[in-house]
């Protein structure tokens, strides 16, 4: 995998919150430009010693809503990298054989083994990064990086969708989590202060009032406050 297709496999998880099997199964089929969907149909996994593809986590489907941003890396991806074929078996070793156009494939044009793909291409991404220095010569191995892993990626999607005030109830949907306490114990602490939502509720109250009351045009509401979604 080049720097440029890391890059796009960040943006799988950066920027629709993918977990790391999701991303490497994505298939040019999973993207609707046109709805603004991301669908996550599948992920890749080992049963044994066999890479498969299988259902994602919790054997649940689900579709994550597309950036433009995002949408405008996708389809340039796809235009440098055409996706490649790839067959495996479904869900089981020796299960019935499913064929897929990945986004990203190893250099052999195989499904990635997740473990190469850690220790390899993705320390080559932190070291193109500067988050890791380059390999040390006839050094067999990168430095260590154990809180710079590629699902990090996963948390600041999280952390940028409470930062855009968006319900613990759709980001849960996005994430592909199923159980919304498990949500809020992660990420609670990134979501934004009580104290300022309640503040932004007020001078919208007031100021809304005001401007009704001369008669001028009424302010739009703040967007909703993600203590007051979680309510809802």
């Amino acid at each position: 995998m080049s720097a440029e297709q890391d890059a796009m496999a960040e943006e799988g998880e950066a920027g629709c919150g993918l977990r790391q099997w999701e991303v490497l199964a994505l298939s040019e089929a999973d993207i609707d430009f046109k709805g603004g969907w991301l669908n996550v149909n599948q992920q890749i996994r080992f049963v044994g010693k066999t890479i498969v593809f299988a259902l994602p986590k919790g054997d649940k489907v689900r579709s994550v809503s597309l950036s433009p941003r995002t949408a405008v890396a996708l389809r340039a991806h796809l235009k440098s990298f055409p996706p490649t074929e790839v067959t495996l078996p479904w869900a089981v070793e020796g299960g019935k054989p499913r064929t897929l156009r990945l986004l990203f494939v190893d250099a052999k044009g195989k499904a990635y083994n997740r473990s190469v793909f850690n220790a390899g291409d993705w320390k080559r991404a932190l070291v193109h990064a500067g988050v890791i220095p380059p390999r040390v010569s006839g050094s067999k191995y990168f430095a260590a990086a154990p809180d710079d892993g590629m699902h990090a990626l996963r948390h600041t999607y999280a952390s940028a969708q409470l930062e855009g005030r968006i319900s613990i109830k759709a980001l849960l949907l996005f994430l592909g989590h199923s159980d919304a306490g498990f949500t809020l114990r992660t990420y609670t602490h990134l979501m934004p202060g009580s104290e300022g939502c309640s503040r932004a509720a007020t001078d919208d109250v007031l100021l809304g009032g005001a401007h009704q009351d001369q008669g001028t045009e009424h302010v739009p509401s703040a967007a909703m406050c993600p203590e007051s979604a979680l309510a809802a």
